[in-house]
């Protein structure tokens, strides 16, 4: 399609246009003229973006079938969005990566926050895993994969086409290997330890490295401590503990796979030893070892998302709530507790207030000593509250 004949999306004299001349980077479905004509535009297609009085504002991603209509690729009408222009943004975000980190393991493309709405790659030294949340990456995943490699020089590049966004945006779940391959889980040095990442078969691209900071503040109170991962998936805060000079760590965690995969990564960094497993519901398994009197010097919860949306905000805090409540008689007098949320629903502000509602109605009382967030190669796009979605709060409950 050339330029000329490039869609036009047009926005209703009730958008908010200012919003998105100041950045903000998305456009719904109820700001824009939904006629026929856009409507018949295939999803995953570049248009040009006009206000109200037809005057260009940005080149975007349309999807008639989203709730998000438009996805802003580009601040320039004009723009060409082809693989030179990919090539362009990962360099930028590859740029800073090699500013951040040492060695190649981390989020290298954030979607909106890296200028690549929807899409989200991360890395494992050689091997990559892209996730395209977005029609726009899905209808352009060739070229994404070229210009992936071109860029980082990865010779592997995996499709991880599953979860709830994609869901939304109408696409179908799929995984598959676009180049070279990965027939075993890789191992992938973080905070001193050593996590087993599988790039097929594992939770969303086979590793969280959003937590990687909180991992080690968590090791940093862990010296010498019995520590409880509970929703520890491969053994995140549980193995940086460990390497931090933790006494021992009890991952807990619904997937049998994860626990295996947990750990090999133990053995991997030598720390077997000290390190066990218990398969369960989270919930379950807290008031199971308070039955027990269990107690431990640092308990840590990282559930997945309980509120992924604002539908779900409300059953989200009580879940929330729920979990600070019973994981809070487990922490021996003195000891520290924390509790992570990615729910993107639930603010800090919100999430704050659940766990200090939950630790109350155990009884405890408590100081918030810390609050952390994502990594930086998980950058927040100012405009999008979306993209700051992680949260990470340590109390120390008081003797």
């Amino acid at each position: 399609m050339t330029e000329q004949h490039r869609p036009v999306i047009r926005l209703l004299p009730k958008a908010n246009a200012r919003a998105i001349r100041h950045g903000f980077p998305w456009v719904y479905a109820n700001e824009v003229v939904a006629d026929r004509r856009t409507k018949a535009i295939a999803p995953g297609a570049i248009a040009q973006l006009q206000d109200n009085d037809r005057r260009p504002m940005a080149t975007v991603a349309v999807n008639p079938g989203s709730k998000i209509f438009c996805r802003v690729l580009d601040r320039d009408p004009e723009a060409v969005v082809d693989s030179d222009w990919l090539i362009a943004r990962l360099r930028a975000a590859f740029s800073l990566r090699q500013h951040l980190f040492d060695a190649p393991y981390y989020r290298l493309v954030h979607a909106e926050a890296d200028g690549l709405p929807g899409l989200v790659i991360d890395r494992f030294g050689d091997a990559a895993v892209m996730q395209p949340n977005a029609a726009w990456a899905d209808a352009m995943c060739e070229q994404i994969h070229t210009a992936l490699a071109e860029v980082t020089g990865v010779k592997t590049v995996i499709k991880n086409g599953t979860g709830r966004a994609r869901g939304l945006e109408g696409l179908p779940e799929e995984t598959l290997v676009m180049s070279g391959g990965v027939d075993a889980p890789l191992p992938v040095p973080m905070n001193g330890a050593t996590y087993m990442a599988d790039l097929m078969g594992g939770q969303k691209t086979g590793l969280f490295f959003d937590q990687r900071p909180n991992h080690a503040f968590a090791a940093s109170l862990s010296k010498d401590a019995a520590v409880l991962d509970v929703f520890s998936h491969v053994g995140g805060f549980a193995l940086a503990a460990l390497a931090g000079g933790a006494a021992s760590a009890l991952s807990v965690d619904s997937s049998a796979a994860a626990l295996e995969l947990a750990t090999s990564g133990a053995k991997a960094a030598g720390l077997a030893g000290r390190f066990s497993t218990r398969k369960g519901d989270a919930f379950d398994t807290l008031a199971a070892l308070a039955a027990e009197n269990a107690q431990f010097d640092v308990v840590i919860c990282d559930p997945p998302a309980f509120a992924p949306s604002k539908p779900a905000l409300e059953a989200g805090l009580r879940a929330y709530e729920r979990i600070a409540r019973l994981a809070a008689p487990l922490v021996k007098p003195g000891g520290f507790l924390g509790l992570c949320s990615c729910s993107h629903a639930a603010d800090l502000a919100k999430f704050r207030g659940a766990s200090v509602r939950g630790i109350g109605r155990a009884g405890r009382q408590a100081q918030l000593i810390h609050t952390g967030f994502a990594g930086p190669d998980h950058p927040l796009m100012p405009q999008l509250a979306e993209s700051g979605y992680l949260k990470a709060l340590f109390f120390r409950l008081l003797p």
